[in-house]
């Protein structure tokens, strides 16, 4: 005998509507929060090092990321992270940064970089890294899911530089540390360009600011000029350099204008603001499309002279006007530009950008809680796929 169960009003046809009821439910759900996923990301910034060329890309970083979130009505949640130059406390953030579940990583300078590249190689994190003057050299290519951006150095223009100013050169300075990856192609072919002129040169070098002032001191009366690439060591001491040189009459030509605006003769290179705005963007392409590019390197053929330093040591500069179709002039407290920069993009206002773990005008030092080992060399995973 067959009892019907329609008294509760639960038929078959009534169950098939609760189904496809709760089906669509459940799918309104998933599509919520699958949208709300993708209008939050969680961004860690990793600088090497505290030194106006870093200080310059992080905050481009940060103004561009805040702008792209205002403009799209996104939610970009980003954090700070210093390593004070240190591979051991660089390890120690990438292991927290990957634990914490960022979205992506932007280390900025080489030993970040190749730290984050390390940390992130489980999770396949994007690492996004900004001012890497020889990504190649640094082992940051073929991995694919770290891409970035290139301060190449163009070596010969500076050289061509220094040689335009003062023809009578007999002995160059090249001023480095031989711990810098960013360092080792420009000397190299800066040492080439000098065989090449049949131009003699003294090498120094060194890893801390004491060991780089010694030898910065070490090339008064020894040389008529002194040549430092994208040196991060170098730069942590650069107004303390600059002095030094311009005192003995040295001019200073370097690889990045915030060693112009530290005191520092001259250089040609990359907007540092417009490599920050560029890396943002790219960044959150990547966060929107899943897709890592080719890493992009930098228009440069931008002039910085001092003209303060430029006035102390009695040089007249105007040949450069013949050598690049922009050339920017700073003192070292502020800039006054010949030709206004295009400005960063991205929209003004109040951002729905939040950040976190940094009070303003401070750079923050990571103090975090570690438990295990923790390499004490960052290495560099496998390589993977074609060249990104």
């Amino acid at each position: 005998m067959m009892t019907s169960l329609a008294a509760c009003g639960y038929t078959a046809d009534t169950a098939n509507t609760v189904a496809s009821s709760a089906e669509t439910t459940a799918s309104a759900a998933e599509s919520t929060a699958d949208t709300a996923a993708a209008d939050s990301y969680k961004v860690a910034i990793v600088q090497q090092l505290d030194h106006a060329s870093l200080d310059e890309i992080r905050v481009a970083i940060e103004k561009e990321l805040d702008a792209k979130a205002a403009e799209k009505g996104i939610t970009i949640e980003y954090k700070d992270f210093n390593g004070q130059n240190d591979a051991t406390t660089l390890n120690q953030i990438g292991t927290q940064v990957v634990a914490d579940g960022y979205d992506a990583i932007i280390p900025i300078a080489t030993l970040a970089a190749q730290c984050m590249t390390t940390a992130a190689e489980s999770t396949k994190t994007p690492v996004i890294y900004a001012a890497i003057s020889d990504p190649a050299a640094a082992d940051l290519t073929d991995i694919d899911y770290v891409t970035g951006t290139s301060d190449a150095l163009n070596t010969q223009s500076i050289m061509d530089m220094m040689f335009a100013v003062q023809p009578d050169i007999q002995t160059v300075g090249l001023l480095y540390s031989n711990s810098e990856a960013n360092s080792t192609t420009p000397i190299a072919e800066a040492k080439a360009y000098l065989d090449a002129k049949g131009i003699a040169y003294v090498e120094k070098t060194g890893n801390t600011n004491d060991e780089i002032m010694t030898a910065a001191s070490s090339m008064v009366g020894q040389v008529d000029a002194v040549f430092t690439p994208t040196d991060n060591v170098v730069m942590a001491a650069a107004a303390a350099v600059s002095e030094t040189l311009t005192k003995g009459g040295i001019p200073f030509y370097t690889g990045a204008d915030s060693f112009v605006t530290a005191g520092a003769f001259a250089t040609c290179g990359v907007n540092y603001t417009e490599l920050g705005t560029y890396t943002a963007d790219m960044a959150l392409d990547i966060l929107e499309t899943g897709v890592v590019p080719a890493y992009h390197i930098m228009d440069g053929g931008i002039i910085t002279v001092n003209t303060e330093t430029a006035a102390a040591l009695g040089i007249d500069y105007s040949a450069f006007n013949d050598l690049a179709g922009q050339v920017v002039e700073v003192t070292s407290e502020a800039e006054t530009m010949k030709k206004t920069p295009r400005p960063p993009s991205g929209g003004g206002g109040l951002p729905p950008a939040r950040r976190w773990g940094r009070e303003p005008g401070r750079h923050p030092k990571y103090f975090g809680q570690w438990q295990g080992s923790l390499p004490l060399s960052c290495g560099h995973p496998p390589r993977r796929g074609g060249q990104v």
